[in-house]
């Protein structure tokens, strides 16, 4: 079960890092007002990267990411990581960034038809968190092909200065703020393909379980805004 797994989270894997070469103009234009100075929160991928490789009974291994894509990207930190346990496998992807212009185009409703890729429902979900906090996030499924189909599902939310938000609508509150209304945006998507032999809703479960398990340990990584003191949109 699980090399059949590995197989198809492969896949999953590649469309969605190169899904990060695409982006919406419309996104563009709204996040020109997100990109002022402001008290920074600066990470690196090794910061990142300090996410650990167990996470319950999730073993992860680092998966490289071509340069292009990275160049691409133009974010300031990343993960990109293969976690399998038992019966599951899913793909994580974090990015990281001080300028929300440079994650907010890459939204899973935007990439993936733009890459071919058709949207088949997307749903809100709430996650109940082991500390008792809850993560809103928003979970979709894209297929694409004829004669041989594939099918994705794909987990993302936004961590935006410390709150979950399941997708750019938090970002865009942030324009009210003026310039430096955000200090850092982090983006997480989870992603599993639909395996053939096994039909069904198991992706979905797979990626809300990861989701449920990782969340608080890739919170911890991040700044805590309350140290960086008030927004000074002049500095």
């Amino acid at each position: 079960m699980i090399s059949t797994n590995r197989k198809y989270i492969i896949a999953a894997m590649i469309a969605a890092t190169s899904l990060l070469l695409t982006s919406g103009a419309t996104s563009r234009i709204l996040t020109a007002y997100l990109t002022g100075p402001t008290a920074r929160a600066e990470l690196t991928s090794e910061d990142l990267g300090s996410l650990p490789i167990q996470i319950g009974q999730w073993n992860g291994l680092d998966v490289a990411l071509d340069e292009a894509v990275i160049r691409a990207a133009d974010v300031d930190a990343h993960v990109n990581r293969e976690y399998t346990s038992p019966n599951e496998a899913v793909a994580l992807f974090i990015a990281y960034g001080i300028r929300a212009r440079d994650l907010m185009p890459h939204r899973p409703e935007v990439c993936y038809p733009s890459a071919g890729w058709t949207l088949k429902g997307s749903d809100a979900s709430e996650l109940l968190l082991s500390d008792g906090s809850k993560l809103n996030c928003r979970i979709y499924k894209f297929e694409r092909g004829a004669l041989t189909r594939q099918a994705v599902c794909v987990l993302n939310y936004y961590v935006v200065d410390g709150r979950y938000s399941p997708d750019v609508s938090l970002l865009r509150s942030k324009v009210l703020m003026g310039p430096g209304g955000v200090r850092y945006v982090a983006q997480v998507q989870i992603t599993a393909s639909v395996i053939p032999e096994f039909p069904g809703d198991r992706p979905d479960r797979a990626v809300r379980r990861f989701a449920a398990d990782s969340a608080l340990l890739i919170r911890q990584l991040l700044p805590d805004t309350d140290a960086l003191g008030p927004v000074n949109p002049t500095r």
